[in-house]
């Protein structure tokens, strides 16, 4: 016990050394987190596959997103939404815009239901039209499945519902981790826990280029952020001077690699070497240092658009994964500014085409890397919005639909049930999938959704409920096999 209680003065002196290394940068965290990461004995996976979760923050307009487009839906629609945007003043797309990507799927919907990507989107429409894409229709946080009635009901203790709903923080974090702000473990640094074994050098398992979020934090794995440009530097190491100043640098260089005889001393430089290390390693793979070296990425990327920066980042890292040591790995990227109350049909096709070029961009460069097949982006969002307008934009929401990319996508198809066109408040038959201003009331959660993918991943059945926490709740063994488990747009592993 003597070891977590420090003579008062040591600890004093050890804490005022620590608050001189603020002075090292947004290094220092990343570098902190590397402590609780050992390297696996021996890789299990043989081949190699990758998820990339494309979070789109603010909570994406699904209604503008995957557009209804048969004449009868789309009617509603433009009714619901108040009419044409700017010249007719509503926050609808005009149909004849949405011509250029309707979605031709394999087998039709029924009763003829149809849907169009954002005019925007024309990127992402060629890659389901192709069979490189999937849409999953009407998903978002469920604790059970529950109908309209039972969303009214006062029984909370047996109709549950997602905390905190329509809440951008709550719900961005019920996406990534099941639960509310404050949570500290995602199911992707879950699935990272799993595949700590497969990889060689286990520290680049779950990996961040859009700085901290829980979707990558697992019980043992640790998400590493790198930025646009490669790893986050550890400046005392590799700068001659911080800031401007040679005796900084020096003071730092001591700090990091002098050996103390006090544990927590110790400690710290044993966790900064290990940054340091893991620096030189993401460096490496990014040169394409493989044995007998690497032909460079030629893939074209589209310019000023960040979300196409850090999908082309993880490319690059995909392209070194021997260098990383690695076989199963789970990304991050984002992209903001969704929050949409105004200006709607203003902002929200900017955002839009950033996210079709770069899903398209980095679909093409896991073709030119011979990885298609091997790896799967998908998009989620903190909720959807309201059909309904509030004037310029549209409000908080719920369920929203999702695009999933890749070359083991069982594409060019719609999964889940096409949603009524409706504001969820008149009585008609067509309310039961809205609670109110067209909000959806999700008829697939999240948990299936992550389940889906997990198991392409190569999480076995028996290991999903330790990963999603509310599967239990669907499929067939909970009697619920109008939720199955497996939403069927993946190719599973034999």
């Amino acid at each position: 016990m003597h070891l977590l209680q420090p003579h008062l003065h040591t600890r004093r002196a050890f804490l005022q050394r620590a608050g001189q290394l603020t002075l090292a940068g947004t290094a220092l965290p990343t570098a902190l987190n590397l402590a609780a990461l050992g390297d696996a004995a021996a890789a299990t996976a043989t081949d190699y596959k990758a998820l990339v979760c494309v979070f789109l923050y603010g909570g994406n307009d699904y209604a503008n997103t995957v557009v209804t487009f048969d004449p009868a839906s789309y009617a509603q629609y433009a009714t619901v939404r108040g009419g044409v945007g700017e010249a007719g003043g509503g926050i609808a797309l005009a149909r004849a815009d949405l011509q250029r990507t309707l979605l031709q799927p394999g087998t039709p919907l029924a009763e003829g239901r149809q849907y169009a990507l954002h005019p925007a989107m024309t990127g992402l429409a060629d890659l389901f039209n192709t069979g490189q894409a999937a849409v999953q229709l009407n998903v978002g946080p469920l604790v059970v499945p529950l109908t309209r009635a039972q969303f009214n009901s006062a029984d909370r203790k047996t109709y549950p519902l997602p905390p905190k709903l329509f809440s951008h923080n709550d719900q961005q974090s019920v996406w990534q981790s099941s639960s509310p702000e404050g949570s500290t473990v995602g199911w992707g640094g879950h699935l990272g826990d799993l595949a700590l074994r497969s990889n060689a050098k286990s520290l680049f398992t779950c990996m961040s280029v859009t700085g901290n979020a829980v979707f990558l934090s697992g019980d043992s794995a640790l998400q590493y952020q790198v930025s646009t440009g490669g790893a986050v530097r550890v400046r005392a190491a590799t700068d001659n001077a911080v800031y401007g100043s040679r005796a900084v640098k020096n003071l730092l260089s001591e700090m990091i690699s002098e050996p103390s005889a006090h544990p927590l001393e110790n400690e710290y430089v044993r966790v900064m070497q290990r940054s340091r290390e893991a620096e030189v390693h993401v460096a490496a793979a990014l040169a394409g240092s493989q044995s007998g070296g690497a032909t460079p990425l030629t893939t074209e990327f589209p310019t000023n658009n960040p979300l196409a920066d850090q999908l082309k980042m993880v490319a690059r890292l995909i392209q070194g994964r021997d260098v990383l040591g690695a076989k199963r790995q789970v990304f991050m990227v984002s992209l903001g500014g969704f929050d949409l109350h105004d200006n709607l049909i203003a902002q929200q096709p900017v955002l839009m085409g950033r996210v079709s070029e770069a899903m398209a961009a980095f679909y093409r460069a896991t073709v030119e890397l011979g990885v298609a097949q091997n790896v799967t982006a998908f998009t989620a969002s903190d909720f959807g919005r309201t059909l309904t307008s509030n004037g310029d934009g549209s409000d908080h929401g719920w369920g929203g639909h999702h695009l999933v990319v890749g070359g083991a996508v069982k594409g060019r198809a719609f999964y889940g049930a096409p949603p009524p066109v409706s504001v969820g408040n008149t009585g008609a038959p067509q309310d039961q999938w809205h609670v109110g201003q067209g909000r959806l009331l999700p008829s697939t959660s999240v948990d299936q959704y992550a389940a889906t993918l997990a198991r392409w991943f190569g999480v076995g059945p028996l290991e999903l409920n330790g990963i999603l926490p509310n599967l239990r709740q669907f499929g067939a063994a909970a009697g619920r096999a109008d939720y199955p488990v497996d939403l069927g747009f993946m190719g599973m592993p034999a």
